[in-house]
């Protein structure tokens, strides 16, 4: 007996379409939870079943995250970062944390060199936002400054393909981090990136890659911050 799978309507096609655009453009950010099902039914002016039909193609695919009772989350930016979360979900997180440091430590010592004012202006906003975050003590804001911080030192590395790698990897470094920092945010976890920002300031490569490599050995002493 030959097995077929279940042809998908043109229509949810078309609404796979619109979601990954909300999703790739950034409209809708990783971790963020997207609209509800009505919601979706009255935006797109579709039925229920062909909203579902949509929503659980692309979390097949990685992109979302449908969590019972709670909704569904945006989990990766592309077909590629779903595969690299599920693929790398049980990694060793001590593996995890070496890839980010050595990934990290390289975009930092290329961001000393390459970075615009207007990038430098906006990595001193994403610290002071990251510093705010750890303050209000709330562990799912941290994770998400923290990262918003890290991506963009990978961005005025000015290198697409260690960016997109990055990106690709996104979920599985937040999840990573999600875990390491735990429900509670303790004072004796916390790691200043200051230092980080001022290397990048002053155009300092070596003491910008050491910073960003330094808060690795951090992660495999078990406070990735």
């Amino acid at each position: 007996m030959t097995l077929t799978a279940p042809r998908r309507s043109a229509l949810a096609d078309q609404v796979i379409v619109r979601l990954r655009r909300e999703i790739t453009s950034g409209a809708w950010p990783v971790g963020s939870r997207i609209p509800t099902e009505p919601e979706l039914v009255e935006r797109l002016g579709v039925a229920r079943n062909t909203v579902r039909e949509a929503v659980r193609a692309l979390a097949h695919n990685g992109l979302l995250d449908i969590r019972q009772g709670s909704g569904t989350y945006v989990a990766a930016t592309s077909e590629l970062a779903g595969v690299m979360h599920r693929r790398f979900a049980d990694a060793d997180p001590r593996d995890v944390s070496e890839l980010r440091g050595a990934l990290e430590a390289e975009a930092a010592r290329l961001a000393a060199q390459r970075r615009t004012e207007e990038e430098l202006r906006q990595l001193e906003s994403l610290l002071a936002r990251r510093e705010a975050a750890w303050d209000s003590g709330d562990a799912e804001r941290f994770v998400g400054a923290d990262t918003a911080f890290h991506l963009a030192v990978v961005g005025a590395s000015h290198n697409e393909v260690l960016r997109a790698v990055y990106a690709d990897l996104g979920a599985v470094l937040r999840a990573f981090l999600r875990s390491d920092v735990g429900e509670v945010l303790r004072p004796e976890d916390h790691v200043d990136h200051t230092g980080l920002v001022a290397a990048v300031r002053r155009g300092d490569a070596g003491a910008a890659a050491a910073e960003a490599g330094s808060y690795a050995r951090v992660c495999r002493a078990g406070a990735c911050l």
